[in-house]
This record gives structure tokens, C-alpha cells and sequence, in this order.
């Protein structure tokens, strides 16, 4: 198991790593997505990617931003991803009537690179310090380690999530890169949007991870 390795320091607000993580596959537990409904030719989201590039064994980059939020946290919450592939763009998001503001930030990612039907090169973009650190610091990999324990006396939490995650981030080759929230970024600006909204949707399906 490899340790994560930062690549680059810009400015305060953002930074760059990578990570490459292995760990055992696990479930994957279905969630509600409302997609936006845009005629795109994703190879990375709807097939394998032509001939030639399969030859050549490049894999595509997707430019991905996610989000998460809980209205009350905990409360109805929601999730937002917005895809960019050269000149084309998808959205999705998702909600859930109880659950937590980081079990969206990690479902957000989940869902976004799920979607993705081919390893892919994914530069992916969250406010959340809590996803970025527990995957790039290896706090994840140290509660695995010990039994999904934080430590002696706290048990770590959203392990149902951080399970589905970690497969995604063996399969794919993704870079975290973490932006200031509520700063004028608009990718992350509509992420917030997507996810505040589909919270606020009638007839929520149950968070099983959380309840």
C-alpha cells in the first residue's frame, strides 16, 4: 500500500494530491440520481472509449466537482457532481430525507466516480477537508487497519461510504484538489446548488447507512 504523495501547493485555498489505495472490494448500495439530461458523448460516462484510444491505452481525463449538504446536519440532505470532458459538461445529484453534511461530501465523490464506465484519469474538486484528509493523510486506511476504529474509544464513522470509495480510487486515477467553499468557484458554487436542492425534494429515499 502506497502512501499519498502531494504533488503541488498553489495558493492557500487550494492544494493538489494524489493517491493510489488498495483495498478489497465491497457492495455497491444503489442510491437515487437525477440526472441532467444532456446529449454528450462521455466515453468515460456512457461506454468504453473508441478502438484506437483503447490501443493506445490512454485513458480519458475527467475535470469533476463535488458537493455535499444537510439541511439541520443532520437533516434532509443531498449531493451534487457536475462532469466536464473537453467542451462537454453533465450534472447529477441525489438526496436523502436524514443524514449528515460528510456522508454527502463522500457520497458525492462516490457517485461521480461510479458513473464513470472505464478507468479514467479524474482531477477531482470538494470543499470538504474531511474527504481530502481522511483519504490523502491515510486516516481512512488507519481506521481499516485497526478495525475501522478511529482509536481506543471511537469507532470510525461513514464506513459503509469510505468502503465504496476506496475500490474507486483503485480503479481510477484521482487527483483531490481542494477549493474554498462559498468563494466564487462556480463549478462548486453549482455542486452546493444541486445538492441543496435535490435535499429539498418530496419523498426521499432513506439514508440505510446513517438511520
Amino acid at each position: 500500500m502506497r502512501n499519498a504523495r502531494q504533488v503541488s501547493v498553489d495558493h492557500a485555498s487550494t492544494f493538489v494530491v494524489t493517491t493510489s489505495i488498495v483495498l478489497l472490494t465491497t457492495k455497491v448500495v444503489t442510491t437515487n440520481l437525477n440526472f441532467d439530461l444532456l446529449s454528450l458523448s462521455f466515453s468515460c460516462l456512457f461506454g468504453r472509449a473508441p478502438y484506437n484510444n483503447r490501443m493506445a491505452n490512454k485513458r480519458k481525463h475527467i475535470t469533476m466537482y463535488t458537493d455535499g449538504s444537510s439541511l439541520g446536519n443532520p437533516g434532509p440532505g443531498g449531493y451534487g457532481v457536475v462532469f466536464q470532458f473537453g467542451p462537454h459538461r453533465r450534472e447529477l445529484s441525489g438526496g436523502f430525507q436524514h443524514t449528515t453534511n460528510n456522508r454527502m461530501e463522500i457520497l458525492a465523490a462516490i457517485e461521480g466516480l461510479h458513473t464513470l464506465e472505464e478507468p479514467c484519469r479524474v482531477t477531482l474538486h470538494t470543499d470538504s477537508q474531511y474527504l481530502v484528509n481522511a483519504i490523502t493523510k491515510g486516516w481512512v486506511r488507519r481506521w481499516q487497519a485497526n478495525g475501522w476504529q478511529r482509536n481506543k474509544q471511537e469507532v470510525a464513522l461513514n464506513v459503509d461510504l469510505w468502503t465504496r470509495l476506496l475500490p474507486l480510487l483503485e480503479q481510477h486515477e484521482v487527483t483531490f484538489v481542494w477549493v474554498r467553499g462559498h468563494a466564487g468557484n462556480p463549478d462548486n458554487e453549482r455542486c452546493d446548488e444541486l445538492a441543496r436542492l435535490a435535499a429539498q425534494q418530496p419523498h426521499l429515499p432513506v439514508d440505510e447507512g446513517y438511520e
